[in-house]
């Protein structure tokens, strides 16, 4: 569901908008902004459904663990 919002900006950067952007993107391109700063995603929920893919579980541990001997190697 969208809802409008009525924002007050100067009249160069509406313009500078309208050339960059163009007249009827303006939305889309505020929003693609704004959104990172204010929709947090579930982060848990996420590493959640991450964690039953096994293999590419298995993938990771291996490449954390070469990682690791990597580093051990470096400091001998």
């Amino acid at each position: 569901m969208q809802k409008k919002l009525t924002l007050t900006i100067d009249a160069e950067v509406y313009e500078g908008l309208r050339r960059t952007i163009g007249p009827r993107k303006i939305s889309k391109f505020v929003e693609d902004l704004v959104r990172p700063h204010v929709i947090h995603p579930d982060l848990e929920s996420e590493y959640a459904e991450m964690a039953k893919d096994t293999e590419e579980e298995q993938e990771a541990l291996e490449w954390a663990e070469m990682t690791f001997k990597d580093v051990a190697r470096e400091t001998e």
